[in-house]
């Protein structure tokens, strides 16, 4: 270097967004570009592949690693990356150093390696991370940088290799057992059988009844509060956890009263006229510590709960606070906080809430979390100033989730809460009632911040339910007393928050894949979505049954678990990749000699019969969707089940309705009286549905409506019959437009529209009875919800300076300018499309012209519910293989 000549550095970052923000901070030294995302890959279809390679080396062809030499893996350079890695190597030419700045994790670790051995720099290469982008981290990141880790870049290189062969050997195999496009992964074929196992256990759980007495009692100073019944004749009432989830009645040994509906009658009539007295009044007191810093899992959880956003929402929106400067990087297994950020949630603590609630000593928290790695610090507010998202002009979904975060960062360092729990004992005659009650002493961390919870009828810590000042010898009126019937409930499906908790306690995956693990297993159809619960498909239950038949280690969670720590092995430089990957592919139980010597016994009809404990039919997974099947009178009959009905939820009962169906037929429920056609009720795979008339000679489809959920449609009278065949039904006029407003029934089922609102309608509402005044309520609320934010910014279209941006849609992200829609190929990261490649997709979309009616919400159009509609579907989905497999996405 010539003396006195002014060094320049070229630093790469992930995304356009931090390379904006870290160019301002570092000055005209520096370039700073993005690399978006990934720069080379494992190859995505065979026209990837050069032909030499397809010609010489077939396994290096089929699954992109080269299995006979060491398990090298072909990277190859994507067409959209070549213009971008050409302009990354024409910068590279003006600077002296190279600063590879990619995300602080193991991924990013792995960019950073991969634009090394693609840019080949001749000059010195050095490592930057940095966990929030302020100007003072960036600047100290830019001074201590240090070498690429190697043993890193080994373990994702690895874990990716992996997950190419796991997926690439076993999907093949569900694609000829099961069904076409269907896909194994490593984690994500572990996290279907978790939600499976829930699944057989609620289908397993037989309900227990018992009775007991609710009393209202007041004190002599007017004062009232609830007491239930715990004992008679000095023997314990029997309650919900002394039942047998299997049978349904109390477990062998458990000495307990169980009441019957008589019996408690009898003692409410009983005791209402007898004299009430305390015997006894017991209080404890309880601290409460605040709850660690948030971590990638914690956040995903507490999100769910508390803000409602799936794993995917809230990791895309905690990106964009992170690349905005706003916190600190979201992929995190830390609970650890700086001293710098103790200092700054400290001096926040005593600026907003008083030395009172600060508590006395800096507190720190200790990972307790299985094969915790990328333990950096935890999620946090960036920099020192500790601004709450009003003061930082967010909105919406930023702002709810920056609000989380700060009130759970500043809580960390507050005073303990002081609880009082009080439990009163009260006699009446042979009969023994408890009251119990809580007060907050001391809200400490609570004036700041409560964590949400998962079970919808448990109390928030922070709830407030102290009993009266009491003292034993108290006499009490009592107010009401009535018997109260209960049955046992099965066991709580899962939700994103319980299912990221349940995989993390195991040791499954890493919290930073558990949001595309969980966005998926419901794209490939394993897991349907209903409010928050997640439920399994049967063809979930197919494929688990497969899986664990024929390759139970690999969906075996210890056996997963043990996958992960044995990458960590190698990240921490204990492991050898080779010598893994050998053990895990090749040899006697390798996977691919378990495919090899397995997948001519397993046989496809055995694999898509379901039998459940209990049920009476068989349950089928075909072509088109699952089906019953048993015999009548020696001939076997099949039904399908409709598309909506979860695995949990099929009794004998529901079966035998089904069934009986299937067997009338079409039944026709009478003619109508205008065009003279029959009214059919049938069943499809989207459930019952009404037909008016035959299908054409020549294919023309009749009229058709679905019957809404809850409606019985044994139930179904002629008359409402025809009430629905007639709808859409006109309400009335809207009284600021005076355009119509109409009820009907969609592909998504009753709504009620005005203009272009379309507005879903509630569980109690009904679409023939529907009145105006309560559609002008349902669309006023459609309208005033919060509008709809994109995921990401890509800037302004060239041709007209509107602006381009991607949202979450109901079947995934897509790109948005001005009336045109594209969708974002499934197998891309959202987060990772740019401008220059949205705009291509637009202009092919813009191409085909608008889409079609009848595929959207606000279509007259009511669902297909015919055979052939369904088959000519599933031929077309058959014909397509899918180009990612297993957990790669």
């Amino acid at each position: 270097m010539v003396a006195g000549k002014t060094t320049h550095k070229l630093v790469i970052v992930e995304s356009p967004a931090k390379a904006r923000k870290i160019g301002g901070y570092l000055g005209s030294d520096y370039t700073v570009m993005a690399c978006v995302g990934h720069v080379r890959d494992l190859p995505e279809s065979a026209a990837d592949i050069p032909a030499e390679i397809k010609k010489t080396k077939s396994n290096l062809a089929k699954y992109g690693v080269d299995i006979e030499n060491n398990f090298e893996p072909l990277y190859i350079v994507p067409k959209e990356k070549k213009k971008l890695v050409g302009e990354l190597k024409s910068a590279l030419k003006d600077a002296d150093e190279l600063i590879l700045a990619t995300d602080e994790d193991r991924e990013g670790e792995s960019i950073g390696w991969h634009l090394s051995e693609i840019l080949k720099p001749k000059v010195p290469v050095r490592r930057m991370v940095f966990s929030e982008i302020t100007k003072e981290a960036i600047r100290e990141a830019v001074l201590h940088t240090r070498d690429l880790d190697t043993n890193l870049v080994a373990a994702q290189e690895t874990r990716r290799v992996i997950d190419r062969l796991y997926g690439y050997r076993l999907s093949p195999l569900l694609w000829k057992k099961v069904a076409p496009g269907l896909s194994a992964g490593r984690v994500q074929s572990v996290a279907v059988r978790i939600l499976v196992k829930r699944e057989l256990e609620r289908l397993a759980f037989r309900s227990g009844t018992y009775w007991d007495l609710k009393s209202t009692l007041g004190t002599t100073g007017g004062a009232t509060f609830e007491a239930w019944l715990s004992a008679v004749a000095g023997k314990r009432v029997a309650s919900g956890k002394d039942f047998d989830e299997h049978t349904g009645q109390l477990k062998p040994g458990v000495e307990v009263t169980l009441l019957d509906e008589a019996t408690a009658r009898e003692l409410e009539q009983r005791l209402q006229t007898q004299p009430w007295k305390v015997t006894a009044v017991e209080t404890r007191m309880q601290t409460r510590k605040p709850y660690a810093p948030f971590t990638t899992s914690t956040l995903q959880q507490e999100s769910n709960r508390k803000l409602n956003m799936s794993a995917r929402e809230t990791m895309q929106t905690a990106q964009r606070l992170y690349e905005d400067g706003l916190i600190t990087y979201m992929r995190t297994d830390s609970v650890n906080l700086s001293q710098e950020a103790i200092n700054a949630a400290r001096n926040c603590v005593k600026d907003r809430y008083g030395d009172e609630y600060l508590s006395p000593e800096p507190r720190q928290y200790t990972n307790k979390t299985k094969n915790a790695q990328e333990a950096h610090e935890a999620i946090r507010p960036a920099g020192t100033e500790m601004k709450t998202a009003e003061e930082h002009g967010l909105s919406g979904r930023e702002a709810a989730l920056y609000g989380m975060i700060w009130k759970r960062t500043v809580a960390t360092q507050m005073a303990e809460a002081q609880l009082r729990f009080q439990t009163a004992i009260i006699n009446v005659d042979d009969a023994e009632f408890r009251a119990t009650g809580r007060h907050v002493e001391f809200p400490g961390f609570f004036r700041a911040y409560v964590e949400g919870v998962d079970d919808p009828d448990a109390a928030l810590d922070d709830t407030e339910s102290a009993l009266p000042p009491l003292t034993e010898g108290d006499s009490l009126g009592c107010n009401t007393l009535d018997a109260v019937s209960h049955e046992t409930k099965p066991p709580a499906r899962y939700t994103e928050a319980t299912l990221v908790r349940a995989l993390e306690a195991d040791g499954i995956g890493r919290p930073s894949t558990y949001a595309s693990i969980i966005g998926t297993i419901q794209d490939r159809k394993y897991v349907v979505k209903s409010g928050n619960q997640l439920i399994p498909t049967f063809t979930a239950f197919a494929v688990t049954k497969l899986l664990e038949n024929y390759f139970p280690n690999l969906v075996d969670l210890g056996f997963t678990a043990k996958m992960e720590q044995d990458l960590d092995d190698i990240a921490n430089g204990e492991g050898h990749r080779q010598q893994y990957l050998t053990q895990f592919y090749l040899g006697e139980s390798g996977l691919d000699e378990q495919v090899k010597t397995k997948e001519e016994s397993i046989d496809p009809r055995v694999a898509c019969t379901l039998e459940f404990a209990g049920l009476a039919p068989r349950i089928r997974v075909g072509k088109y969707g699952p089906y019953l099947e048993t015999e009548r009178d020696g001939q076997p009959i099949t039904a399908s089940i409709p598309s909506d009905m979860a695995p949990g939820d099929i009794t004998n009962d529901v079966a035998e309705r089904l069934i009986e169906l299937k067997q009338r037929g079409p039944q026709s429920l009478g003619t109508h009286p205008e065009t003279g056609l029959p009214i059919f009720l049938l069943v499809g795979p989207f459930g019952p549905y009404l037909q008016l008339g035959e299908v054409g000679e020549d294919g023309a489809k009749p009229k058709r409506v679905s019957i809404p959920k809850g409606k019985d449609p044994q139930s179904l009278s002629f008359e409402e019959a025809m009430a629905y065949l007639s709808l859409p039904r006109q309400l009335g006029l809207h009284p600021e437009t005076n355009h119509v407003v109409n009820a009907g029934i969609g592909m998504y089922g009753p709504y009620v529209k005005h203009e272009k609102v379309f507005a879903s309608l509630g569980k109690t509402d009904d679409v023939l009875t529907v009145d105006l005044p309560r559609a002008l309520e349902l669309i006023a609320a459609k309208k005033t919800k919060a509008p709809v934010l994109p995921m990401k910014e890509l800037g302004n279209h060239p041709e007209d300076n509107e602006p381009v941006a991607i949202y979450e849609g109901r079947y995934g992200a897509y790109i948005k300018h001005g009336k045109t829609n594209a969708t974002i190929p499934k197998e891309r990261d959202p987060m990772t499309v740019t401008l220059e490649e949205a705009i291509p997709l637009l202009a092919e979309r813009a191409a085909r012209g608008p889409a079609k009616k009848g595929r959207g919400r606000g279509t007259k159009a009511a669902p297909a519910a015919g055979k052939k509609a369904v088959k000519k579907t599933a031929k077309k989905k058959a014909v397509k293989k899918s180009k990612k497999t297993g957990d790669e996405e």
